[in-house]
């Protein structure tokens, strides 16, 4: 009682304020006092979630210092993975929605609105897995967390469809940021991967929200991931640069598929703990034999800058063999093609990570033994920590099919402004080749194989904002096939309408029965009992799936030239939808998308 009695007194003040807001504040000022606040939160965030991994890493520190054996590079990753499935069945009743994709199809499908509980379950499940090993990234997960909080906020002010998109990505724009201390970085990206939409007005609060946390962010976390470590490029070096772009792109065309084939592998299997064991094991494994494996890989990165190059055989049944360069790039490119069977087996055992990190560590690999295989054969003279530094923009622009974003990302956290024109024609490279041979990029092919993805077509993005369970008119008359004429005369006494569903005796749908084609047989009362509904009605008529998409049913409006067409699920009638409700949804989407500012 007590407690209901506070929300309603919360709930009113919170009107108050809200209608105040209304009066007083304009929409485009309040969505910038808005951004200032996701920026914040969503900097906090990040914050929490990397000291909590920092301080799970003093685990396997302690292990790396008291272990002869090197035994916890199996089992303690195996332990994060059965860890974070115990976490996400307990605290969140076994469901854990991974991966940006969900947050693309939240903005398209679900009005922007995402669910509470990823303003923290990623930051819990994210950390146990790569605190304790598991070879994936916390940026997607700070990402969906980000984003979480800006729907959330947006939806706690009763903001509508448009703003809380914009505020959405604003929140996970702040995450990237707030991670990577890259503001210019983390705005790109949400316009290349989330809402497509470049304006100034959209610009101005996502640009508020990213310099907001990169300021809380700085002042509470004083980390940083790389430093300053490019120097200029070389005009002998361009050939070596498109050769490196030409591999960028094919090693994402292959993080991509493997990736993918593997999450469909352990779809298919239901046993949990299976899973957990199975993928944590081989996982355990691969990480015992090419420890480089382990975590984000970042480690890796800055040993390679610092060129400790025996960093990738250290631990390893090739540490002998560390001070031969060939051993180096071989193990180089194995640890490459390993790298996306570790992710995949992290992430759909049961683990909680993204790809960003394993792209930008691939990356780093591929610009690393290229430039030692050519400074090793003497063809060339290559300044490594320059390739090493491009490499990670192309892999992560083949991967994601964001090239503005590897670009900015990587100049900004390595301070490799001066290799502009290096990344550029890197990044560019990949992505052409990735885009070629993968339309839609790790994020977006599942939901572009569905049939829920937003396109470059204006009219088809307004479609797919449609629910077409909201648009069903549940006040036909349905008829029994079982009945008679004078059902249907009963019928059009009660009714305005001038078409009738038939269905059997378990609702199921059969047919229609268009009243200006039996019209005449309504004053024949000596039919009444004697016509049957099932002798008048239209078996080969139109009708719609309830999950049918909104093109779809379009289509079918046009082809048929209909105003209304019936819904059912699966075999049941539901009701119809009618072209004309269609078009007054399709113009009230058209015009908030239009009024944003």
């Amino acid at each position: 009682m007590m407690k209901g009695l506070k929300k309603s007194v919360l709930l009113k003040i919170l009107n108050q304020v809200l209608y105040w807001r209304i009066n007083h504040i304009s929409n485009r000022n309040f969505l910038i006092v808005a951004s200032i606040i996701i920026g914040i939160v969503s900097a906090l965030a990040a914050v929490v979630l990397k000291t909590f991994v920092h301080w799970l890493q003093g685990i396997p520190l302690y292990f790396s210092k008291i272990s002869t054996t090197h035994l916890w590079f199996i089992f303690l990753p195996l332990s994060g993975i059965i860890l974070t499935v115990i976490v996400t069945k307990l605290l969140f009743k076994g469901k854990l929605e991974k991966g940006l994709g969900n947050i693309i199809y939240s903005i398209s499908r679900k009005s922007a609105k995402v669910d509470k509980d990823k303003m923290y379950s990623h930051i819990i499940t994210s950390g146990i897995t790569v605190g304790l090993g598991g070879s994936a990234g916390l940026e997607a997960p700070i990402v969906i967390t980000g984003a979480a909080i800006g729907s959330n906020i947006a939806s706690a002010l009763n903001l509508g469809y448009r703003e809380r998109s914009l505020l959405l990505a604003c929140g996970a724009a702040s995450g990237i940021a707030a991670v990577f201390n890259s503001p210019i970085a983390g705005v790109i990206f949400a316009l290349e991967v989330l809402i497509a939409e470049i304006s100034i007005p959209v610009f101005i609060p996502l640009l508020i929200s990213t310099a907001t946390a990169i300021l809380v962010s700085k002042a509470l976390y004083k980390g940083q991931l790389f430093y300053l470590v490019t120097s200029d490029w070389y005009f002998h070096a361009i050939p070596f640069y498109i050769i490196l772009g030409l591999l960028c792109g094919l090693l994402s065309v292959y993080m991509l598929r493997p990736t993918l084939r593997i999450e469909q592998i352990f779809k298919k299997k239901d046993a949990i703990w299976q899973k957990a064991i199975f993928g944590g094991l081989g996982l355990g494994v691969l990480i015992f034999l090419f420890p480089p494996l382990f975590g984000e890989g970042y480690n890796t990165i800055k040993s390679l800058l610092d060129g400790n190059y025996s960093a990738l055989v250290n631990f390893s049944l090739l540490e002998p063999f560390k001070e031969n360069p060939w051993v180096i790039i071989v193990v180089t490119f194995l640890i490459i093609l390993l790298k996306v069977i570790a992710t995949s087996l992290t992430v759909c055992s049961g683990g909680n990570g993204g790809i960003f990190a394993p792209s930008l560590f691939n990356g780093a690999l591929a610009g690393f033994g290229l430039a030692l295989f050519v400074n090793t054969t003497g063809i060339s003279n290559l300044n490594i920590n320059n390739f090493i530094v491009v490499g990670m923009a192309g892999i992560l622009s083949g991967v994601v099919h964001a090239p503005l974003t590897s670009i900015f990302l990587i100049a900004e956290i390595t301070g490799g402004y001066v290799l502009f024109v290096p990344l550029m024609i890197v990044s560019a490279l990949s992505y052409f080749i990735g885009k070629y041979f993968e339309p839609y990029s790790i994020y977006t092919k599942n939901l572009a194989q569905s049939g829920l993805l937003f396109t470059s077509n204006k009219d088809l993005d307004i479609l797919s904002q449609i629910n077409l369970d909201d648009l069903i008119e549940r006040d036909f008359i349905p008829l029994k096939s079982s009945g008679t004429l004078k059902s249907l005369v009963d019928a059009f006494a009660v009714s305005n309408r001038n078409v009738y569903p038939v269905v059997d005796d378990d609702k199921n749908y059969l047919g229609l029965i268009y009243l200006e084609k039996v019209k005449d047989l309504l004053f024949r009362s000596d039919l009444y009992h004697q016509l049957k509904i099932a002798d008048i009605t239209d078996y080969t008529a139109l009708y719609i799936e309830k999950n049918e998409s909104m093109e779809s049913a379009m289509k079918k409006f046009e082809s048929s030239n209909l105003w209304s067409i019936p819904v059912t699920d699966g075999t049941k009638y539901i009701g119809f939808v009618s072209r004309s409700n269609i078009l007054s949804y399709y113009r009230r989407i058209l015009k908030q998308s239009a009024a944003l500012f």
